[in-house]
Protein backbone atom coordinates (compact mmCIF):
# COMPACT_ATOMS: atom_id res chain seq x y z
CA UNK A 1 0.00 0.00 0.00
CA UNK A 2 0.93 3.65 -0.24
CA UNK A 3 1.22 4.61 3.42
CA UNK A 4 1.53 8.04 5.01
CA UNK A 5 3.37 7.63 8.32
CA UNK A 6 2.52 10.32 10.89
CA UNK A 7 5.87 10.94 12.61
CA UNK A 8 5.62 12.93 15.83
CA UNK A 9 9.35 12.83 16.52
CA UNK A 10 8.98 10.18 19.20
CA UNK A 11 10.17 6.59 19.38
CA UNK A 12 6.74 4.98 18.84
CA UNK A 13 5.96 6.66 15.52
CA UNK A 14 9.53 6.11 14.28
CA UNK A 15 9.38 2.36 14.95
CA UNK A 16 5.85 2.19 13.47
CA UNK A 17 7.13 3.80 10.26
CA UNK A 18 10.10 1.40 10.20
CA UNK A 19 7.80 -1.61 10.52
CA UNK A 20 5.62 -0.28 7.70
CA UNK A 21 8.74 -0.10 5.50
CA UNK A 22 9.72 -3.64 6.51
CA UNK A 23 6.24 -4.84 5.53
CA UNK A 24 6.89 -3.71 1.96
CA UNK A 25 4.67 -0.63 1.91
CA UNK A 26 5.55 2.51 -0.04
CA UNK A 27 5.99 4.82 2.96
CA UNK A 28 6.19 8.60 3.16
CA UNK A 29 6.80 10.34 6.48
CA UNK A 30 4.99 13.48 7.55
CA UNK A 31 5.31 15.61 10.67
CA UNK A 32 2.40 17.81 11.68
CA UNK A 33 3.39 21.33 12.69
CA UNK A 34 0.69 22.18 15.20
CA UNK A 35 2.23 25.09 17.12
CA UNK A 36 1.83 28.66 15.95
CA UNK A 37 4.97 29.59 17.86
CA UNK A 38 7.81 28.56 15.51
CA UNK A 39 10.41 28.82 18.29
CA UNK A 40 8.63 26.36 20.56
CA UNK A 41 10.97 23.78 22.04
CA UNK A 42 10.23 20.69 24.09
CA UNK A 43 11.01 21.00 27.82
CA UNK A 44 12.10 17.67 29.27
CA UNK A 45 9.33 15.15 28.68
CA UNK A 46 6.59 17.74 28.28
CA UNK A 47 4.95 18.75 25.05
CA UNK A 48 5.16 17.33 21.54
CA UNK A 49 5.02 18.45 17.91
CA UNK A 50 7.73 21.07 18.46
CA UNK A 51 10.64 22.22 16.28
CA UNK A 52 12.88 19.76 18.11
CA UNK A 53 10.41 16.95 17.43
CA UNK A 54 10.22 17.77 13.72
CA UNK A 55 14.00 17.46 13.49
CA UNK A 56 13.94 14.11 15.30
CA UNK A 57 11.28 12.90 12.87
CA UNK A 58 13.38 14.04 9.91
CA UNK A 59 16.42 12.14 11.22
CA UNK A 60 14.33 8.96 11.59
CA UNK A 61 12.86 9.31 8.08
CA UNK A 62 16.34 9.91 6.64
CA UNK A 63 17.68 6.76 8.32
CA UNK A 64 14.71 4.76 6.96
CA UNK A 65 15.28 6.18 3.48
CA UNK A 66 11.74 7.49 3.05
CA UNK A 67 10.50 10.87 1.78
CA UNK A 68 9.68 13.32 4.58
CA UNK A 69 7.49 16.40 4.74
CA UNK A 70 6.25 18.85 7.35
CA UNK A 71 2.62 19.86 7.00
CA UNK A 72 1.36 23.00 8.71
CA UNK A 73 -1.89 22.17 10.47
CA UNK A 74 -1.46 24.89 13.10
CA UNK A 75 -4.49 26.94 12.02
CA UNK A 76 -6.85 23.98 12.14
CA UNK A 77 -5.29 22.71 15.38
CA UNK A 78 -5.83 26.13 16.96
CA UNK A 79 -9.49 26.21 15.97
CA UNK A 80 -10.41 22.56 16.47
CA UNK A 81 -8.37 21.70 19.57
CA UNK A 82 -6.98 24.75 21.41
CA UNK A 83 -9.98 27.06 21.00
CA UNK A 84 -12.31 24.14 21.72
CA UNK A 85 -10.34 23.40 24.91
CA UNK A 86 -10.75 26.98 26.12
CA UNK A 87 -14.45 27.09 25.20
CA UNK A 88 -15.15 23.83 27.03
CA UNK A 89 -13.49 25.04 30.24
CA UNK A 90 -15.32 28.36 29.98
CA UNK A 91 -18.57 26.36 29.81
CA UNK A 92 -17.68 24.43 32.97
CA UNK A 93 -16.71 21.20 31.22
CA UNK A 94 -13.49 19.16 31.32
CA UNK A 95 -12.35 18.27 27.77
CA UNK A 96 -9.76 15.74 26.58
CA UNK A 97 -7.62 17.57 24.00
CA UNK A 98 -5.66 14.46 22.94
CA UNK A 99 -8.86 12.65 22.04
CA UNK A 100 -10.12 15.73 20.21
CA UNK A 101 -6.82 15.99 18.30
CA UNK A 102 -7.12 12.38 17.16
CA UNK A 103 -10.72 12.97 16.10
CA UNK A 104 -10.31 16.24 14.25
CA UNK A 105 -6.66 16.43 13.22
CA UNK A 106 -4.81 13.10 13.00
CA UNK A 107 -7.71 10.99 11.79
CA UNK A 108 -9.84 13.60 10.05
CA UNK A 109 -7.75 16.40 8.54
CA UNK A 110 -4.65 14.24 8.01
CA UNK A 111 -6.48 11.20 6.68
CA UNK A 112 -8.63 13.37 4.43
CA UNK A 113 -5.55 14.95 2.88
CA UNK A 114 -3.77 11.59 2.63
CA UNK A 115 -6.64 9.99 0.71
CA UNK A 116 -6.89 13.01 -1.57
CA UNK A 117 -3.21 12.58 -2.42
CA UNK A 118 -3.66 8.92 -3.29
CA UNK A 119 -2.44 7.24 -0.11
CA UNK A 120 -4.20 4.07 1.01
CA UNK A 121 -3.64 4.38 4.75
CA UNK A 122 -2.27 6.51 7.57
CA UNK A 123 0.21 4.81 9.89
CA UNK A 124 0.68 5.95 13.51
CA UNK A 125 2.55 4.77 16.60
CA UNK A 126 -0.56 4.35 18.75
CA UNK A 127 -0.82 1.23 20.88
CA UNK A 128 -4.11 -0.24 19.69
CA UNK A 129 -5.24 -2.90 17.24
CA UNK A 130 -7.48 -2.93 14.15
CA UNK A 131 -8.84 -6.37 13.28
CA UNK A 132 -11.34 -7.75 10.80
CA UNK A 133 -14.50 -8.77 12.59
CA UNK A 134 -17.59 -10.71 11.52
CA UNK A 135 -18.79 -9.90 8.01
CA UNK A 136 -15.47 -8.28 7.12
CA UNK A 137 -16.18 -5.18 9.23
CA UNK A 138 -13.06 -3.66 10.82
CA UNK A 139 -13.00 -3.33 14.59
CA UNK A 140 -10.81 -1.39 17.04
CA UNK A 141 -9.35 -3.37 19.95
CA UNK A 142 -7.02 -2.79 22.87
CA UNK A 143 -3.29 -3.26 22.30
CA UNK A 144 -1.41 -6.32 23.52
CA UNK A 145 0.32 -4.16 26.16
CA UNK A 146 -2.60 -2.96 28.28
CA UNK A 147 -0.27 -0.75 30.33
CA UNK A 148 0.44 1.30 27.17
CA UNK A 149 -2.96 0.79 25.54
CA UNK A 150 -4.19 3.95 23.77
CA UNK A 151 -7.49 2.65 22.44
CA UNK A 152 -9.35 5.12 24.70
CA UNK A 153 -8.09 8.15 22.77
CA UNK A 154 -8.86 6.38 19.49
CA UNK A 155 -12.46 5.67 20.50
CA UNK A 156 -13.58 8.53 18.24
CA UNK A 157 -12.51 6.71 15.06
CA UNK A 158 -15.34 5.87 12.68
CA UNK A 159 -15.91 2.77 10.59
CA UNK A 160 -14.76 4.62 7.46
CA UNK A 161 -11.56 5.79 9.15
CA UNK A 162 -10.74 2.31 10.44
CA UNK A 163 -10.60 1.15 6.82
CA UNK A 164 -7.54 3.36 6.31
CA UNK A 165 -5.63 3.04 9.59
CA UNK A 166 -2.40 1.09 10.08
CA UNK A 167 -1.20 0.50 13.67
CA UNK A 168 2.07 -1.50 13.51
CA UNK A 169 2.63 -1.48 17.31
CA UNK A 170 -0.62 -3.33 18.03
CA UNK A 171 0.94 -6.62 19.06
CA UNK A 172 4.07 -5.29 20.80
CA UNK A 173 4.20 -6.65 24.36
CA UNK A 174 5.93 -3.66 25.95
CA UNK A 175 7.33 -0.18 25.41
CA UNK A 176 10.76 -1.52 26.42
CA UNK A 177 10.72 -3.73 23.34
CA UNK A 178 9.94 -0.74 21.12
CA UNK A 179 12.89 1.19 22.58
CA UNK A 180 15.19 -1.82 22.17
CA UNK A 181 14.12 -2.17 18.55
CA UNK A 182 14.72 1.54 17.93
CA UNK A 183 18.23 1.18 19.37
CA UNK A 184 18.96 -1.83 17.12
CA UNK A 185 17.82 0.18 14.12
CA UNK A 186 20.08 3.07 15.07
CA UNK A 187 17.20 5.51 15.61
CA UNK A 188 18.37 8.47 17.70
CA UNK A 189 14.99 8.67 19.46
CA UNK A 190 15.43 5.25 21.14
CA UNK A 191 15.87 6.80 24.59
CA UNK A 192 13.86 9.98 24.05
CA UNK A 193 11.41 10.62 26.93
CA UNK A 194 7.71 10.19 26.27
CA UNK A 195 5.64 13.35 26.02
CA UNK A 196 3.23 14.04 28.86
CA UNK A 197 0.53 16.53 29.73
CA UNK A 198 -1.06 18.79 27.12
CA UNK A 199 1.17 19.56 24.15
CA UNK A 200 0.14 23.22 23.87
CA UNK A 201 0.71 23.78 27.61
CA UNK A 202 4.31 22.51 27.83
CA UNK A 203 4.93 23.80 31.37
CA UNK A 204 1.96 21.79 32.66
CA UNK A 205 0.28 24.79 34.33
CA UNK A 206 -3.21 24.39 32.87
CA UNK A 207 -4.80 26.70 35.43
CA UNK A 208 -2.35 29.54 34.73
CA UNK A 209 -2.64 29.03 30.96
CA UNK A 210 -6.45 29.23 31.11
CA UNK A 211 -6.31 32.32 33.33
CA UNK A 212 -4.61 34.19 30.48
CA UNK A 213 -7.44 33.32 28.07
CA UNK A 214 -10.62 33.36 30.15
CA UNK A 215 -11.43 36.66 31.91
CA UNK A 216 -11.65 36.30 35.71
CA UNK A 217 -15.17 36.41 37.14
CA UNK A 218 -15.48 36.07 40.91
CA UNK A 219 -18.22 33.75 42.06
CA UNK A 220 -19.41 31.75 45.04
CA UNK A 221 -18.33 28.37 46.33
CA UNK A 222 -21.27 26.53 47.88
CA UNK A 223 -21.72 23.26 49.69
CA UNK A 224 -24.18 20.61 48.54
CA UNK A 225 -26.94 22.19 50.69
CA UNK A 226 -26.50 25.59 48.99
CA UNK A 227 -24.67 27.43 51.78
CA UNK A 228 -21.92 29.82 50.65
CA UNK A 229 -18.56 28.66 52.04
CA UNK A 230 -16.16 30.78 49.98
CA UNK A 231 -15.46 32.62 46.75
CA UNK A 232 -13.43 31.85 43.65
CA UNK A 233 -11.74 33.93 40.89
CA UNK A 234 -13.36 31.97 38.06
CA UNK A 235 -15.16 28.64 37.77
CA UNK A 236 -12.96 27.63 34.82
CA UNK A 237 -10.06 27.12 37.25
CA UNK A 238 -11.75 24.10 38.83
CA UNK A 239 -12.47 20.53 37.78
CA UNK A 240 -14.74 17.90 39.29
CA UNK A 241 -12.83 15.88 41.89
CA UNK A 242 -10.37 18.68 42.69
CA UNK A 243 -9.31 18.99 46.32
CA UNK A 244 -6.37 21.39 46.40
CA UNK A 245 -6.54 25.11 45.71
CA UNK A 246 -10.13 25.65 46.86
CA UNK A 247 -9.08 28.33 49.37
CA UNK A 248 -12.11 27.83 51.59
CA UNK A 249 -11.68 29.61 54.92
CA UNK A 250 -14.57 27.84 56.67
CA UNK A 251 -13.86 24.21 57.59
CA UNK A 252 -16.45 21.52 56.88
CA UNK A 253 -18.70 20.68 59.88
CA UNK A 254 -17.19 17.19 60.06
CA UNK A 255 -13.64 18.48 59.59
CA UNK A 256 -13.06 16.36 56.48
CA UNK A 257 -11.61 17.67 53.20
CA UNK A 258 -13.94 19.07 50.56
CA UNK A 259 -13.85 18.20 46.88
CA UNK A 260 -15.34 19.91 43.81
CA UNK A 261 -18.60 18.13 43.06
CA UNK A 262 -20.06 20.32 40.34
CA UNK A 263 -19.37 23.44 38.28
CA UNK A 264 -22.30 25.66 37.34
CA UNK A 265 -21.04 28.06 34.67
CA UNK A 266 -24.42 29.74 34.17
CA UNK A 267 -24.43 30.93 37.78
CA UNK A 268 -20.61 31.00 38.05
CA UNK A 269 -20.80 28.68 41.07
CA UNK A 270 -18.60 25.86 42.29
CA UNK A 271 -20.21 23.18 44.47
CA UNK A 272 -18.07 21.30 47.00
CA UNK A 273 -18.67 18.42 49.36
CA UNK A 274 -17.26 15.19 50.83
CA UNK A 275 -15.41 12.56 48.79
CA UNK A 276 -18.32 10.09 48.81
CA UNK A 277 -20.51 12.65 47.01
CA UNK A 278 -18.22 12.36 43.97
CA UNK A 279 -19.67 8.93 43.21
CA UNK A 280 -21.90 8.69 40.13
CA UNK A 281 -23.89 5.67 38.96
CA UNK A 282 -25.23 6.95 35.64
CA UNK A 283 -23.76 8.94 32.75
CA UNK A 284 -25.45 10.58 29.82
CA UNK A 285 -23.42 11.25 26.68
CA UNK A 286 -24.08 13.37 23.59
CA UNK A 287 -22.78 12.94 20.04
CA UNK A 288 -22.19 9.16 20.32
CA UNK A 289 -20.06 7.60 17.60
CA UNK A 290 -19.18 3.99 16.78
CA UNK A 291 -15.71 2.56 16.17
CA UNK A 292 -16.86 0.23 13.44
CA UNK A 293 -20.31 -1.28 13.12
CA UNK A 294 -22.67 -0.38 16.01
CA UNK A 295 -23.86 -3.13 18.31
CA UNK A 296 -27.16 -4.67 17.06
CA UNK A 297 -29.24 -2.97 19.77
CA UNK A 298 -28.03 0.49 18.73
CA UNK A 299 -28.11 -0.27 15.00
CA UNK A 300 -31.77 -1.26 15.21
CA UNK A 301 -32.68 2.05 16.82
CA UNK A 302 -30.59 4.14 14.42
CA UNK A 303 -32.11 2.46 11.35
CA UNK A 304 -35.66 3.06 12.58
CA UNK A 305 -37.75 6.25 12.51
CA UNK A 306 -36.16 9.29 14.17
CA UNK A 307 -38.82 9.90 16.80
CA UNK A 308 -38.00 11.46 20.16
CA UNK A 309 -38.61 9.09 23.05
CA UNK A 310 -37.59 5.91 21.26
CA UNK A 311 -34.92 3.90 23.06
CA UNK A 312 -32.81 0.87 22.29
CA UNK A 313 -32.54 -2.28 24.34
CA UNK A 314 -29.69 -2.12 26.83
CA UNK A 315 -26.46 -3.99 26.17
CA UNK A 316 -23.53 -4.97 28.44
CA UNK A 317 -20.37 -2.85 28.26
CA UNK A 318 -17.23 -1.84 30.09
CA UNK A 319 -17.20 1.95 30.52
CA UNK A 320 -13.96 3.94 30.73
CA UNK A 321 -13.78 7.71 31.30
CA UNK A 322 -10.01 8.31 31.48
CA UNK A 323 -7.15 7.31 29.18
CA UNK A 324 -5.61 5.06 31.82
CA UNK A 325 -8.64 4.58 34.03
CA UNK A 326 -10.09 1.25 35.02
CA UNK A 327 -13.08 0.08 32.94
CA UNK A 328 -16.27 -0.41 34.96
CA UNK A 329 -18.98 -2.98 34.12
CA UNK A 330 -22.20 -1.28 33.03
CA UNK A 331 -25.22 -1.48 30.79
CA UNK A 332 -25.76 1.07 28.04
CA UNK A 333 -28.62 2.11 25.81
CA UNK A 334 -29.36 4.76 23.21
CA UNK A 335 -32.22 7.23 23.49
CA UNK A 336 -33.55 9.58 20.82
CA UNK A 337 -34.07 13.01 22.38
CA UNK A 338 -35.29 16.30 20.94
CA UNK A 339 -32.25 18.22 19.66
CA UNK A 340 -31.75 22.01 19.54
CA UNK A 341 -32.88 22.06 15.90
CA UNK A 342 -35.99 19.99 16.76
CA UNK A 343 -34.43 16.99 15.01
CA UNK A 344 -34.27 13.98 17.37
CA UNK A 345 -30.66 13.04 18.11
CA UNK A 346 -29.22 9.96 19.85
CA UNK A 347 -27.90 10.18 23.39
CA UNK A 348 -26.04 7.47 25.24
CA UNK A 349 -27.15 6.41 28.72
CA UNK A 350 -24.69 4.32 30.74
CA UNK A 351 -25.83 2.73 33.99
CA UNK A 352 -22.78 1.65 36.04
CA UNK A 353 -22.76 -1.57 38.04
CA UNK A 354 -20.51 0.14 40.58
CA UNK A 355 -20.31 3.91 41.22
CA UNK A 356 -17.40 5.78 39.64
CA UNK A 357 -15.75 8.81 41.24
CA UNK A 358 -15.04 12.24 39.82
CA UNK A 359 -16.67 12.06 36.39
CA UNK A 360 -17.05 15.50 34.85
CA UNK A 361 -19.17 16.76 31.96
CA UNK A 362 -16.94 17.18 28.91
CA UNK A 363 -15.02 13.97 29.49
CA UNK A 364 -15.42 11.13 27.02
CA UNK A 365 -16.91 7.81 28.01
CA UNK A 366 -15.55 5.02 25.82
CA UNK A 367 -17.41 1.71 25.70
CA UNK A 368 -15.80 -1.72 25.38
CA UNK A 369 -16.94 -5.31 25.08
CA UNK A 370 -13.95 -7.39 26.07
CA UNK A 371 -11.00 -5.87 24.22
CA UNK A 372 -13.17 -4.36 21.48
CA UNK A 373 -13.87 -0.62 21.44
CA UNK A 374 -17.55 -0.09 20.63
CA UNK A 375 -17.52 3.70 20.49
CA UNK A 376 -17.72 6.81 22.63
CA UNK A 377 -19.76 9.84 23.64
CA UNK A 378 -19.09 13.15 25.40
CA UNK A 379 -20.44 13.14 28.96
CA UNK A 380 -23.16 15.78 29.28
CA UNK A 381 -24.63 14.86 32.67
CA UNK A 382 -24.05 12.55 35.61
CA UNK A 383 -26.24 11.20 38.39
CA UNK A 384 -25.14 10.68 41.96
CA UNK A 385 -26.72 8.00 44.17
CA UNK A 386 -25.92 9.94 47.36
CA UNK A 387 -26.24 13.64 46.58
CA UNK A 388 -29.61 15.40 46.16
CA UNK A 389 -29.97 17.93 43.39
CA UNK A 390 -30.15 21.56 44.46
CA UNK A 391 -33.75 22.56 45.06
CA UNK A 392 -35.05 19.05 44.42
CA UNK A 393 -35.29 15.76 46.16
CA UNK A 394 -33.88 13.52 43.47
CA UNK A 395 -30.41 12.51 42.29
CA UNK A 396 -28.00 15.20 41.24
CA UNK A 397 -27.01 15.73 37.64
CA UNK A 398 -23.92 17.70 36.74
CA UNK A 399 -24.43 19.62 33.52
Amino acid sequence: MRVLAAMSGGVDSAVAAARAVDAGHDVTGVHLALSRAPGTLRTGSRGCCTVEDSRDAWRAADLLGIPYYVWDFSERFQAEVVDDFVAEYAAGRTPNPCLRCNERIKFAALLEKALALGFDAVCTGHYAKVVEGPGGHRELHRAADWAKDQSYVLGVLTAQQLEHVLLPLAGTPSKAEVRAEAARRGLSVASKPDSHDICFIPDGDTRGWLAERIPPAEGEIKDAEGAVVGTHPGAHAFTVGQRKGLRIGTPAPDGRPRFVLEIRPKDNEVVVGPREALAVDELRGIRPSWAGRPVPEAEQLLQGPREAGRTSSSFPVLAQVRAHGDPVPARARLELVEGPDAEPAPELVVRLDEPMNGVAPGQSVVLYQGSRVLGQATVSATRSPVRPAAGAGGPAAGR
